[in-house]
């Protein structure tokens, strides 16, 4: 049976076992509806072109995941971020882990998404806020159409959350295969401030695919700094589809680090409905082997007086592929914006590809927008001139990546995640180099 069969199959079972009469019984059905009618998305279609699921959607996966297995914190604490006290949202096979989680629920409501879309309480941020910024394409057609688990975070009005919030997945193999759809609501009320860490991580080299989906809201001078880090099993495949909706005087940032996975997907859309915001979209990805790694951004100027700024940098090696697609809009009513855009890659094999394409469309007259793409490989010269003073070819050629990458590293704002993207980096082009960042 084909995925898109099983799937279909499938939803009659889940929708039989949920509350039809429930708010967002309509929105799970026409979601549904209109992944019925895409289907998943092939190459045939422009935004896609790079990019073929078709291996990944071979695999017999399991919907519905049996009870997740129970783990032990010894098994997963290396996926923690332990130098730094932080909030904890677990999810194992797609189940909320009690055990692995630390929330709060003082100031800050952190609950889970199942809760948020069936209790009372939760009604009139379901109205105003699910399912409202995220495009309705095929693949955030179906994870809406499965919406349960996932995070639901609400920062009140004025609120500093005091120390991070982490937001991990892990996958244990229990199953052959497995595929996951986990939902994430994130809404930042008036000059709230708040840091997201998330991690999908599998912990056995059974296939996986996640197709994630995640909705951050920034009322009115809102500050939302968000890290992603990607770093899993080279059996795991994952389509990050995240939608920001900002108002006047926000700043968000989103870093994403791609090191690990078969095929990662990211869709990041910001849009800016008010005045005076930044949008700051950052990554650094280096892969090897056949991986592949797709970014594709949207920054959308809606309002004047704004900005936002693209930094995206790659290192590619062996035979693995990447894709950037960038693209900044500027309405005709956004004058004064500045819009900055750049990205940088570097080949280490003649067989590794880099398809970019940097996107500006622009309708206003009043504007700063500019975007760059270079794509090279390591500067001979300067590998040798630091052979010469006696640094190994291997450390020199990882100190220029380091040094490739720092505009990006330099911009992470939480110490701890900034040690720990250095070390990752460090394992990824196997060297010992005995500084941080």
């Amino acid at each position: 049976m084909e995925l898109k069969e099983k799937l279909i199959s499938s939803y009659v079972a889940f929708e039989n076992g949920i509350d039809i009469n429930s708010d967002v019984h309509e929105i799970r059905s026409k979601a549904f509806q209109n992944f019925e009618a895409l289907g998943f998305p092939t190459k045939k279609l422009e935004e896609w072109k790079y990019t073929s699921l078709n291996s990944v959607l071979k695999q017999d996966y399991s919907i519905f995941p049996n009870k997740a297995n129970n783990i032990e914190l010894a098994d997963v604490k290396q996926y923690f971020i332990h130098d730094i006290d932080t909030y904890k949202i677990v999810f194992v096979d797609g189940k909320y882990s009690s055990f692995l989680s630390e929330t709060t629920h003082d100031t800050v409501d952190v609950c889970l998404m199942s809760a948020a879309l069936t209790k009372p309480q939760y009604k009139s941020v379901i109205e105003n806020y699910f399912n409202k910024v995220a495009k309705q394409d095929n693949l955030t057609s179906l994870n809406t159409a499965f919406a349960t688990e996932g995070a639901y975070i609400n920062i009140p009005k004025n609120v500093e959350v005091k120390k991070p919030i982490q937001i991990i997945n892990f996958t244990t193999g229990s199953e052959a295969a497995t595929m996951l759809q986990p939902r994430n609501l994130i809404v930042v009320g008036e000059n709230a401030h708040v840091q997201i860490i998330e991690r999908h991580q599998s912990l056995t080299s059974n296939p996986v695919l996640t197709n994630s989906v995640t909705e951050i809201f920034a009322d009115k001078r809102a500050f939302v700094d968000y890290y992603k880090i990607q770093n899993d099993d080279n059996n795991a495949s994952l389509v990050d589809n995240t939608f920001v909706e900002q108002q006047s005087n926000t700043v968000v940032s989103v870093h994403t680090f791609s090191f690990g996975g078969n095929i990662t997907r990211n869709n990041l859309n910001f849009y800016q409905k008010g005045e005076y915001i930044d949008s700051i979209l950052k990554g650094i990805t280096i892969i090897e082997g056949k991986q592949h790694v797709d970014h594709h951004t949207l920054v959308h100027h809606i309002e004047p007086n704004c900005e936002s700024h693209q930094d995206y940098k790659g290192i590619y090696d062996e035979r693995s592929t990447a894709v950037f697609n960038g693209k900044v809009i500027v309405n005709k009513e956004a004058q004064k914006t500045n819009a900055y855009q750049q990205n940088n890659n570097v080949l280490l094999s003649d067989k590794a590809t880099i398809n970019a394409k940097p996107q500006l469309e622009i309708f206003a007259d009043d504007v700063k927008c500019s975007h760059g793409c270079t794509i090279g490989q390591l500067d001979d010269e300067a590998l040798f001139y630091m052979q010469q003073r006696g640094i190994p070819k291997k450390e020199g050629k990882a100190l220029l990546m380091f040094a490739f990458a720092n505009t990006v590293l330099e911009s992470v704002k939480i110490p701890e995640v900034k040690q720990r993207i250095t070390k990752l980096i460090a394992e990824k082009l196997n060297v010992n180099i005995g500084f941080d960042l």
